[in-house]
């Protein structure tokens, strides 16, 4: 019991698992630790860090925030921010906005392809009416209606990076998404950098004050893990691991399950050293 797992999503964003449901599979999985880091929200962490007393699993308290450096998402994972901070909030509430936007774009793209498809459907496929919706619940319509017969053909023909429905409407940067987590105490970590294969943006990132690395992720392959490794050892940066978990959808695990990905309680309390908090 020394692992953590520091990212997962809730139903408070885009996962399949309330926040009882993830924290008793944590605890299940032989978790001492599991972050919580929904998109762009923070609407799970005051029941995750009470459920989690409840259960005896440290809560780490985590946001995921999008962000675009040259027309690609990039997500920087926060940890240990002032969740009463204003300013963050409001900043969070703003991103949320353009997600919002994305998805309508999506959709539009998706009709335009022959495809039907609505709002309305992909709203109604979230499991909870709160949080955000987000790609994977388009990708469960999609699967619900025949159109495609998995979450990765659903990204891989429509909704990823390279899909035919991918849409990308102006959005902070990563510099900034640096800012607003650490503005809030935050330490700010980038999130899987295998997904964007491009070192000289972390190289900058880093320059820019970036404080970790996730290393170990289901989206970075040896060749990622060896180079991220290096780099975070060249510049002192936290190295940090995360599944990535989704939650289920029918009976895929999405990315990878609780545990997958680990790093040792060390890893946690630097972090929590790092953002001074308590």
């Amino acid at each position: 019991m020394n692992k953590a797992d520091l990212h997962s999503h809730t139903t408070a964003s885009d996962g399949t698992y309330s926040v009882r449901q993830s924290i008793e599979r944590a605890k299940a999985n032989g978790l001492a630790a599991l972050g919580i880091t929904d998109h762009d929200t923070i609407a799970a962490l005051a029941s995750a860090l009470e459920e989690g007393k409840r259960q005896g699993i440290e809560i780490v308290p985590g946001v995921e925030i999008s962000s675009v450096y040259s027309g690609k998402d990039v997500h920087v994972l926060g940890y240990y921010m002032d969740i009463n901070n204003c300013a963050f909030l409001q900043r969070l509430e703003e991103l949320r906005e353009v997600r919002g936007k994305r998805n309508r774009m999506m959709i539009e793209k998706l009709n335009e392809l022959g495809i039907s498809i609505t709002m309305e459907e992909v709203e109604r496929s979230k499991k909870e009416k709160a949080g955000n919706i987000g790609r994977p619940h388009m990708a469960e319509v999609l699967m619900e209606k025949g159109v495609v017969t998995s979450m990765k053909e659903a990204f891989d023909k429509y909704l990823g990076s390279t899909g035919a429905a991918y849409v990308n409407p102006p959005r902070i940067s990563p510099e900034e998404a640096i800012d607003i987590i650490q503005e809030a105490g935050g330490v700010a970590v980038l999130a899987h950098p295998g997904l964007y294969k491009n070192p000289e943006m972390v190289r900058k990132l880093i320059k820019h004050g970036l404080q970790g690395i996730e290393v170990y992720h289901p989206d970075n392959d040896e060749e990622d893990t060896r180079l991220y490794e290096a780099l975070a050892d060249e510049y002192h940066l936290v190295k940090t691991a995360g599944s990535d978990f989704h939650g289920m959808r029918g009976t895929e695990i999405f990315h990878a399950d609780l545990g997958a990905y680990t790093v040792t309680m060390e890893t946690v309390h630097h972090l929590r050293e790092l953002s001074g908090a308590k």
